[in-house]
Protein backbone atom coordinates (compact mmCIF):
# COMPACT_ATOMS: atom_id res chain seq x y z
CA UNK A 1 0.00 0.00 0.00
CA UNK A 2 1.24 3.48 -0.90
CA UNK A 3 0.68 6.54 1.28
CA UNK A 4 1.11 9.78 -0.67
CA UNK A 5 1.81 13.06 1.12
CA UNK A 6 0.85 16.60 0.06
CA UNK A 7 3.10 18.52 -2.34
CA UNK A 8 5.75 20.58 -0.53
CA UNK A 9 5.47 18.47 2.62
CA UNK A 10 8.60 19.14 4.68
CA UNK A 11 10.79 16.06 5.36
CA UNK A 12 13.85 16.25 7.54
CA UNK A 13 15.55 15.78 10.88
CA UNK A 14 16.57 17.85 13.87
CA UNK A 15 19.42 18.65 16.25
CA UNK A 16 20.09 21.13 19.05
CA UNK A 17 23.21 23.26 19.30
CA UNK A 18 24.42 22.23 22.74
CA UNK A 19 23.92 18.57 21.89
CA UNK A 20 25.95 18.53 18.67
CA UNK A 21 28.15 21.61 18.29
CA UNK A 22 30.58 21.01 21.13
CA UNK A 23 32.35 23.29 23.60
CA UNK A 24 29.39 25.52 24.37
CA UNK A 25 31.43 26.81 27.29
CA UNK A 26 29.55 30.04 27.90
CA UNK A 27 26.21 28.37 28.64
CA UNK A 28 24.42 27.42 31.83
CA UNK A 29 24.33 23.78 30.70
CA UNK A 30 28.11 23.66 30.46
CA UNK A 31 28.17 24.89 34.06
CA UNK A 32 25.65 22.24 35.13
CA UNK A 33 27.72 19.48 33.53
CA UNK A 34 30.81 20.61 35.41
CA UNK A 35 29.12 21.39 38.73
CA UNK A 36 30.15 19.46 41.83
CA UNK A 37 27.79 16.51 42.26
CA UNK A 38 26.25 17.04 38.82
CA UNK A 39 23.77 14.30 37.79
CA UNK A 40 24.98 14.52 34.18
CA UNK A 41 26.44 11.14 33.25
CA UNK A 42 28.86 12.68 30.72
CA UNK A 43 30.26 16.07 29.85
CA UNK A 44 29.35 17.30 26.38
CA UNK A 45 32.94 18.25 25.49
CA UNK A 46 33.47 18.29 21.73
CA UNK A 47 30.07 16.60 21.28
CA UNK A 48 30.02 15.51 17.62
CA UNK A 49 31.98 18.60 16.57
CA UNK A 50 29.12 19.86 14.41
CA UNK A 51 30.23 23.47 14.86
CA UNK A 52 33.25 22.59 12.74
CA UNK A 53 31.80 19.80 10.58
CA UNK A 54 28.43 21.32 9.66
CA UNK A 55 29.24 21.58 5.94
CA UNK A 56 30.00 17.88 5.65
CA UNK A 57 26.99 17.06 7.81
CA UNK A 58 24.54 19.07 5.73
CA UNK A 59 25.98 17.58 2.56
CA UNK A 60 25.40 14.12 4.06
CA UNK A 61 21.78 14.97 4.86
CA UNK A 62 21.29 16.01 1.26
CA UNK A 63 22.88 12.81 -0.09
CA UNK A 64 20.53 10.81 2.08
CA UNK A 65 17.60 12.63 0.46
CA UNK A 66 16.44 14.72 3.39
CA UNK A 67 14.85 18.05 2.51
CA UNK A 68 14.93 20.01 5.77
CA UNK A 69 17.17 20.53 8.77
CA UNK A 70 16.01 21.89 12.10
CA UNK A 71 18.84 23.22 14.26
CA UNK A 72 19.23 25.79 17.02
CA UNK A 73 21.19 29.00 17.23
CA UNK A 74 23.07 29.28 20.52
CA UNK A 75 22.24 32.45 22.42
CA UNK A 76 25.44 32.11 24.47
CA UNK A 77 27.53 32.23 21.28
CA UNK A 78 25.64 35.14 19.71
CA UNK A 79 25.59 37.24 22.90
CA UNK A 80 28.48 36.09 25.11
CA UNK A 81 27.93 39.04 27.45
CA UNK A 82 24.79 41.13 27.86
CA UNK A 83 24.50 43.56 24.97
CA UNK A 84 27.73 42.36 23.31
CA UNK A 85 27.14 40.47 20.07
CA UNK A 86 29.64 38.24 18.32
CA UNK A 87 29.98 39.01 14.61
CA UNK A 88 31.93 35.79 14.10
CA UNK A 89 29.12 33.70 15.63
CA UNK A 90 26.53 35.44 13.46
CA UNK A 91 28.68 34.79 10.38
CA UNK A 92 29.03 31.14 11.41
CA UNK A 93 25.27 30.67 11.48
CA UNK A 94 24.95 32.65 8.25
CA UNK A 95 27.22 30.07 6.63
CA UNK A 96 25.18 27.21 8.10
CA UNK A 97 22.06 28.74 6.55
CA UNK A 98 23.80 29.39 3.23
CA UNK A 99 25.07 25.81 3.21
CA UNK A 100 21.52 24.56 3.69
CA UNK A 101 20.41 26.64 0.71
CA UNK A 102 23.34 25.36 -1.37
CA UNK A 103 22.23 21.77 -0.81
CA UNK A 104 18.51 22.38 -1.22
CA UNK A 105 17.81 21.91 2.50
CA UNK A 106 15.06 24.01 4.14
CA UNK A 107 16.35 25.40 7.47
CA UNK A 108 14.05 25.48 10.47
CA UNK A 109 15.74 27.42 13.27
CA UNK A 110 15.08 27.25 17.01
CA UNK A 111 16.20 30.42 18.75
CA UNK A 112 16.38 28.68 22.11
CA UNK A 113 16.79 24.97 22.80
CA UNK A 114 17.16 24.75 26.59
CA UNK A 115 20.64 26.32 27.04
CA UNK A 116 21.11 29.99 27.97
CA UNK A 117 24.10 32.32 28.45
CA UNK A 118 25.84 32.25 31.82
CA UNK A 119 25.41 36.00 32.18
CA UNK A 120 21.63 35.55 32.17
CA UNK A 121 21.92 33.53 35.38
CA UNK A 122 23.71 36.44 37.04
CA UNK A 123 20.62 38.55 36.30
CA UNK A 124 18.17 36.03 37.72
CA UNK A 125 17.79 33.82 34.66
CA UNK A 126 14.30 33.08 33.38
CA UNK A 127 12.76 34.54 36.56
CA UNK A 128 14.12 38.01 35.73
CA UNK A 129 11.22 40.40 35.03
CA UNK A 130 13.18 41.68 32.01
CA UNK A 131 13.63 38.25 30.39
CA UNK A 132 11.09 38.97 27.64
CA UNK A 133 12.99 42.07 26.55
CA UNK A 134 16.38 40.37 26.82
CA UNK A 135 15.27 37.43 24.71
CA UNK A 136 13.51 39.64 22.16
CA UNK A 137 16.62 41.81 21.76
CA UNK A 138 18.71 38.72 21.00
CA UNK A 139 16.15 37.54 18.45
CA UNK A 140 16.01 40.97 16.83
CA UNK A 141 19.80 41.03 16.45
CA UNK A 142 19.84 37.62 14.75
CA UNK A 143 16.90 38.27 12.43
CA UNK A 144 18.19 41.67 11.43
CA UNK A 145 21.17 39.93 9.85
CA UNK A 146 19.87 36.45 9.05
CA UNK A 147 16.09 36.63 8.84
CA UNK A 148 16.00 36.53 5.04
CA UNK A 149 17.63 33.10 5.21
CA UNK A 150 15.20 31.64 7.79
CA UNK A 151 11.79 30.57 6.43
CA UNK A 152 10.63 28.94 9.70
CA UNK A 153 11.61 29.58 13.30
CA UNK A 154 10.69 28.29 16.73
CA UNK A 155 11.22 30.91 19.38
CA UNK A 156 11.70 28.21 22.02
CA UNK A 157 11.80 24.44 22.18
CA UNK A 158 9.36 22.59 24.42
CA UNK A 159 8.01 25.49 26.44
CA UNK A 160 5.96 23.04 28.49
CA UNK A 161 8.84 20.74 29.42
CA UNK A 162 9.59 22.26 32.84
CA UNK A 163 6.11 21.33 34.11
CA UNK A 164 6.72 17.76 32.92
CA UNK A 165 10.19 17.35 34.37
CA UNK A 166 9.30 15.56 37.56
CA UNK A 167 7.79 12.73 35.51
CA UNK A 168 10.49 12.89 32.85
CA UNK A 169 13.37 12.78 35.33
CA UNK A 170 11.73 9.90 37.14
CA UNK A 171 11.32 7.95 33.90
CA UNK A 172 14.92 8.41 32.77
CA UNK A 173 16.46 7.56 36.10
CA UNK A 174 17.17 11.01 37.56
CA UNK A 175 18.25 10.49 41.17
CA UNK A 176 18.35 13.64 43.31
CA UNK A 177 21.25 14.07 45.73
CA UNK A 178 20.90 12.36 49.10
CA UNK A 179 18.54 14.26 51.35
CA UNK A 180 16.71 16.00 48.51
CA UNK A 181 13.17 14.91 47.70
CA UNK A 182 12.31 14.54 44.02
CA UNK A 183 9.66 17.26 44.23
CA UNK A 184 12.39 19.69 45.30
CA UNK A 185 14.54 18.98 42.24
CA UNK A 186 14.56 22.66 41.31
CA UNK A 187 17.13 23.44 44.01
CA UNK A 188 19.39 20.45 44.75
CA UNK A 189 22.85 21.08 46.15
CA UNK A 190 24.65 20.69 42.83
CA UNK A 191 22.81 23.68 41.44
CA UNK A 192 24.61 25.84 44.00
CA UNK A 193 27.86 24.76 42.38
CA UNK A 194 26.43 25.45 38.90
CA UNK A 195 25.39 28.91 40.06
CA UNK A 196 28.92 29.65 41.26
CA UNK A 197 30.30 28.55 37.87
CA UNK A 198 27.95 31.09 36.30
CA UNK A 199 29.23 33.77 38.66
CA UNK A 200 26.12 33.99 40.79
CA UNK A 201 24.31 32.50 43.76
CA UNK A 202 21.63 29.82 43.95
CA UNK A 203 18.89 32.35 44.74
CA UNK A 204 19.44 34.03 41.35
CA UNK A 205 20.11 30.84 39.40
CA UNK A 206 16.96 30.06 37.40
CA UNK A 207 17.39 28.08 34.19
CA UNK A 208 14.82 27.45 31.47
CA UNK A 209 14.13 24.03 33.00
CA UNK A 210 12.95 25.63 36.25
CA UNK A 211 10.02 27.51 34.65
CA UNK A 212 7.11 25.75 36.32
CA UNK A 213 5.42 28.24 38.68
CA UNK A 214 2.77 30.74 37.63
CA UNK A 215 5.09 33.77 37.72
CA UNK A 216 7.84 32.25 35.56
CA UNK A 217 5.34 30.71 33.12
CA UNK A 218 3.84 34.18 32.65
CA UNK A 219 7.32 35.56 31.89
CA UNK A 220 7.93 32.70 29.44
CA UNK A 221 4.75 33.54 27.57
CA UNK A 222 5.73 37.21 27.42
CA UNK A 223 9.14 36.21 26.06
CA UNK A 224 7.59 34.19 23.26
CA UNK A 225 5.13 36.88 22.29
CA UNK A 226 7.72 39.67 22.31
CA UNK A 227 10.17 37.54 20.34
CA UNK A 228 7.46 36.63 17.83
CA UNK A 229 6.50 40.27 17.38
CA UNK A 230 10.08 41.44 16.85
CA UNK A 231 10.82 38.59 14.43
CA UNK A 232 7.69 39.35 12.37
CA UNK A 233 8.57 43.03 12.31
CA UNK A 234 12.21 42.42 11.38
CA UNK A 235 11.63 39.52 8.98
CA UNK A 236 8.00 39.53 7.80
CA UNK A 237 8.38 36.47 5.58
CA UNK A 238 9.55 34.18 8.39
CA UNK A 239 6.92 31.83 9.83
CA UNK A 240 7.04 31.84 13.64
CA UNK A 241 5.93 29.25 16.18
CA UNK A 242 7.05 27.34 19.26
CA UNK A 243 7.15 23.66 20.15
CA UNK A 244 5.67 21.54 22.92
CA UNK A 245 6.53 18.04 24.09
CA UNK A 246 3.27 16.10 24.19
CA UNK A 247 2.83 12.49 25.21
CA UNK A 248 -0.31 10.64 24.18
CA UNK A 249 -2.24 10.93 27.47
CA UNK A 250 -4.53 7.91 27.93
CA UNK A 251 -6.72 6.80 30.83
CA UNK A 252 -8.10 3.57 32.21
CA UNK A 253 -11.47 3.63 34.01
CA UNK A 254 -11.24 5.97 36.96
CA UNK A 255 -8.26 7.88 35.59
CA UNK A 256 -10.09 10.16 33.20
CA UNK A 257 -10.08 13.26 35.39
CA UNK A 258 -6.39 12.90 36.22
CA UNK A 259 -5.54 12.40 32.54
CA UNK A 260 -7.49 15.53 31.64
CA UNK A 261 -5.69 17.45 34.39
CA UNK A 262 -2.33 16.31 32.98
CA UNK A 263 -3.31 17.39 29.47
CA UNK A 264 -4.35 20.79 30.78
CA UNK A 265 -1.02 21.13 32.59
CA UNK A 266 1.05 19.99 29.61
CA UNK A 267 -0.90 21.68 26.80
CA UNK A 268 -4.01 23.59 27.78
CA UNK A 269 -2.38 26.19 30.00
CA UNK A 270 -0.05 27.19 27.14
CA UNK A 271 -2.69 27.34 24.45
CA UNK A 272 -3.31 31.08 24.85
CA UNK A 273 0.29 31.98 24.01
CA UNK A 274 0.21 30.46 20.52
CA UNK A 275 -2.65 32.64 19.35
CA UNK A 276 -1.05 34.68 16.60
CA UNK A 277 1.59 32.09 15.72
CA UNK A 278 2.00 30.90 12.12
CA UNK A 279 2.36 27.20 12.96
CA UNK A 280 2.58 24.84 15.93
CA UNK A 281 5.59 22.61 16.60
CA UNK A 282 4.37 19.24 17.91
CA UNK A 283 6.83 16.81 19.52
CA UNK A 284 5.96 13.27 20.57
CA UNK A 285 7.84 10.19 21.74
CA UNK A 286 5.47 7.98 23.69
CA UNK A 287 2.18 7.60 25.55
CA UNK A 288 1.34 7.92 29.24
CA UNK A 289 -1.53 6.04 30.87
CA UNK A 290 -3.29 7.24 34.01
CA UNK A 291 -5.51 5.50 36.53
CA UNK A 292 -7.29 6.84 39.62
CA UNK A 293 -4.06 6.70 41.64
CA UNK A 294 -1.78 8.31 39.06
CA UNK A 295 0.40 7.27 36.13
CA UNK A 296 0.37 3.53 35.54
CA UNK A 297 3.68 1.76 35.03
CA UNK A 298 4.02 -0.14 31.75
CA UNK A 299 3.28 -3.88 31.83
CA UNK A 300 6.33 -6.07 32.49
CA UNK A 301 6.28 -7.34 28.90
CA UNK A 302 5.99 -3.84 27.36
CA UNK A 303 8.69 -2.83 24.89
CA UNK A 304 10.60 0.13 26.31
CA UNK A 305 13.12 2.41 24.67
CA UNK A 306 16.54 3.24 26.11
CA UNK A 307 14.88 6.23 27.76
CA UNK A 308 12.37 3.98 29.50
CA UNK A 309 9.52 5.18 27.28
CA UNK A 310 6.81 2.82 26.05
CA UNK A 311 7.40 1.98 22.38
CA UNK A 312 4.29 3.48 20.80
CA UNK A 313 4.57 4.91 17.27
CA UNK A 314 0.79 5.32 17.14
CA UNK A 315 1.01 7.96 19.87
CA UNK A 316 1.97 10.55 17.26
CA UNK A 317 -1.29 10.36 15.34
CA UNK A 318 -3.30 10.36 18.56
CA UNK A 319 -1.62 13.54 19.79
CA UNK A 320 -2.04 15.28 16.44
CA UNK A 321 -5.78 14.58 16.56
CA UNK A 322 -6.13 15.84 20.11
CA UNK A 323 -4.17 19.04 19.43
CA UNK A 324 -6.17 19.69 16.25
CA UNK A 325 -9.37 19.77 18.30
CA UNK A 326 -8.08 22.82 20.14
CA UNK A 327 -6.05 24.82 17.62
CA UNK A 328 -6.66 25.72 14.01
CA UNK A 329 -3.25 26.39 12.51
CA UNK A 330 -0.70 24.36 10.53
CA UNK A 331 1.08 21.68 12.58
CA UNK A 332 4.72 20.82 12.00
CA UNK A 333 6.03 17.69 13.69
CA UNK A 334 9.29 19.17 14.92
CA UNK A 335 10.47 16.07 16.84
CA UNK A 336 9.52 12.38 16.77
CA UNK A 337 12.02 9.70 17.59
CA UNK A 338 13.22 6.76 19.60
CA UNK A 339 16.34 5.92 21.60
CA UNK A 340 17.33 2.40 20.61
CA UNK A 341 20.32 0.34 19.51
CA UNK A 342 18.00 -1.67 17.23
CA UNK A 343 17.70 0.38 14.08
CA UNK A 344 15.04 -1.95 12.66
CA UNK A 345 12.78 -0.79 15.47
CA UNK A 346 13.53 2.82 14.50
CA UNK A 347 12.52 2.11 10.90
CA UNK A 348 9.31 0.53 12.16
CA UNK A 349 8.75 3.48 14.52
CA UNK A 350 9.05 5.94 11.63
CA UNK A 351 6.78 3.91 9.34
CA UNK A 352 3.99 3.39 11.85
CA UNK A 353 4.22 6.98 13.07
CA UNK A 354 3.91 8.27 9.52
CA UNK A 355 0.94 6.04 8.80
CA UNK A 356 -0.76 7.89 11.66
CA UNK A 357 0.27 11.24 10.18
CA UNK A 358 -1.16 10.22 6.82
CA UNK A 359 -4.45 9.20 8.43
CA UNK A 360 -4.66 12.63 10.06
CA UNK A 361 -4.00 14.32 6.74
CA UNK A 362 -6.78 12.29 5.15
CA UNK A 363 -9.13 13.62 7.81
CA UNK A 364 -8.29 17.19 6.84
CA UNK A 365 -5.81 18.08 9.58
CA UNK A 366 -3.28 20.63 8.33
CA UNK A 367 0.17 19.03 8.84
CA UNK A 368 3.03 20.66 6.96
CA UNK A 369 6.08 18.58 7.85
CA UNK A 370 7.84 15.80 9.73
CA UNK A 371 11.25 16.23 11.37
CA UNK A 372 12.80 13.18 12.99
CA UNK A 373 14.75 13.39 16.25
CA UNK A 374 17.55 13.20 15.77
CA UNK A 375 19.91 13.53 12.85
CA UNK A 376 22.81 12.08 14.86
CA UNK A 377 23.51 10.08 17.95
CA UNK A 378 24.44 12.97 20.21
CA UNK A 379 24.69 14.34 23.74
CA UNK A 380 21.35 13.64 25.41
CA UNK A 381 21.58 16.10 28.31
CA UNK A 382 21.85 14.41 31.71
CA UNK A 383 21.72 10.96 30.05
CA UNK A 384 25.00 11.68 28.28
CA UNK A 385 26.03 9.78 25.18
CA UNK A 386 24.39 6.44 25.97
CA UNK A 387 21.07 7.26 24.28
CA UNK A 388 20.99 6.37 20.57
CA UNK A 389 18.37 8.61 18.95
CA UNK A 390 20.24 9.22 15.70
CA UNK A 391 19.64 8.37 12.09
CA UNK A 392 23.42 8.66 11.79
CA UNK A 393 25.94 6.98 14.09
CA UNK A 394 29.00 8.98 15.18
CA UNK A 395 32.35 7.63 16.30
CA UNK A 396 33.24 10.23 18.90
CA UNK A 397 36.95 9.36 18.78
CA UNK A 398 37.33 9.86 15.03
CA UNK A 399 34.08 11.84 14.50
CA UNK A 400 33.35 9.53 11.56
CA UNK A 401 29.68 9.50 10.50
CA UNK A 402 27.93 6.26 9.55
CA UNK A 403 24.40 6.41 8.17
CA UNK A 404 21.98 3.84 9.54
CA UNK A 405 19.30 2.13 7.47
CA UNK A 406 16.74 4.42 9.14
CA UNK A 407 18.51 7.43 7.60
CA UNK A 408 18.27 5.89 4.13
CA UNK A 409 14.66 4.88 4.79
CA UNK A 410 13.56 8.40 5.77
CA UNK A 411 15.60 9.82 2.88
CA UNK A 412 13.75 7.60 0.40
CA UNK A 413 10.43 8.71 1.86
CA UNK A 414 11.49 12.34 1.51
CA UNK A 415 12.50 11.82 -2.12
CA UNK A 416 9.30 9.99 -3.08
CA UNK A 417 7.04 12.04 -0.81
CA UNK A 418 5.33 8.76 0.07
CA UNK A 419 5.69 5.61 2.12
CA UNK A 420 5.16 2.14 0.73
CA UNK A 421 4.11 -0.72 2.99
CA UNK A 422 3.60 -4.37 2.23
Amino acid sequence: MTYEFPPNFIWGSATAGHQVEGNNVNSDFWAEEHAEGSPYKDKSGDAIDHYRLYKEDIALMARLGLKAYRFSIEWSRIEPEKGEYSSSAIEHYRDVLETCREYGITPIVAMHHFSSPRWLMRLGGWANSEIANLFAQYCERVFRDLGHLIPYTLTMNEVNLPVMLREVFSNIGFIPPVGIERDAWVAPKWRESAARLCGTTADKYFTFHMISDDASIKLLKEAHMKARDVIKRTSPNTKVGLSMALSDIQAVPGGESLAEKKWQSYFGQFQDVITGDDFFGLQNYTRETYGPEGQIAPPEDAELTQMGYVYCPEALGNVIRKVSQSIKMPIMITEHGIATANDKRRVEFIRRGLEGVHSCLNDGIDIIGYLHWSTFDNFEWNSGYAMQFGLIEVDRVTQERKSKESAHYLGRIAQKNSIITR
